[in-house]
């Protein structure tokens, strides 16, 4: 008996699942996750790949709206297509199975380490920082879930006391949660996430860690953590 398949009228989730089946354009996309412009030859070089194979990579990836193209005189970049983006990216990798590999050296073991502990998450903040920083505004009443994660006002004070400028009039919600991938529960994303994020780097609180998406605490960002959030100085420190 002949099953006959039919097309119904709605988003087509199967021509995206397809995009990210590839692990090069996966891949391509996890390394985009710092929210950085990367080359095509910069890509190649991450996944190993001939610049010729990552080029068709990223018309793919281009084409079907999961990232941006920008040129710069002769140069050709890339990034993620927005924000939307790089939470399915995170979201997706929270639920995919983990391969962990054997460091090749300490270093690789330490880079890992650091991004399980903070990170960016395209322009917010991941890892284990990131949650605590969540969980401790939820704690705190500045953030609730009564009709999904939202703002109070309570928060929206808050912010404003710290200094911290949320953009209106955009697209963009202005407050979403993001399931961290390392840490498996949500972090905060958003406008709100974002801004956040901006106001720690701007005032010293986080720093990044070489190249990568990785940031560290610094001495007085764990203070303000500390004072403003009660976070503690475990939670705050990378072992």
């Amino acid at each position: 008996m002949k099953t006959q398949r039919t097309h119904v009228a709605g988003p087509d989730l199967a021509s995206v699942a397809k995009l990210l089946a590839d692990g090069t354009r996966a891949g391509f996309c996890l390394a985009l996750l710092d929210g950085r412009a990367w080359t095509a030859t910069e890509l190649a070089r991450h996944a190993g790949v001939a610049p010729s194979t990552a080029t068709e990579h990223l018309h793919a990836l281009v084409g079907g709206h999961l990232l941006a193209e920008e040129r710069q005189g002769r140069h050709r970049y890339v990034r993620l297509a927005g924000p939307h983006v790089a939470e399915l990216i995170e979201s997706l990798a929270a639920i995919a199975p983990q391969r962990t590999p054997a460091p090749r050296s300490l270093s690789a073991s330490g880079r890992r380490q650091a991004l399980a502990h903070a990170r960016t998450c395209y322009d917010h903040l991941a890892g284990t920082v990131g949650v605590a920083v969540t969980d401790a505004m939820l704690e705190r009443k500045l953030l609730d879930l009564e009709h999904g994660i939202g703002l109070t006002g309570t928060g929206a004070a808050w912010l404003g006391e710290l200094g911290v400028t949320v953009p209106t009039g955009t697209r963009r919600p202005s407050v979403r949660s993001c399931l961290d991938w390392t840490e498996r529960r949500p972090h905060l994303a958003g406008a709100v996430g974002a801004a956040l994020c901006r106001h720690a780097f701007d005032a010293g609180w986080i720093t990044p860690v070489g190249t990568t998406r990785a940031v560290v605490v610094t001495p007085v960002g764990r203070e303000a953590l500390r004072r403003h959030l009660g976070l503690s100085d475990e939670v705050l420190s990378r072992k």
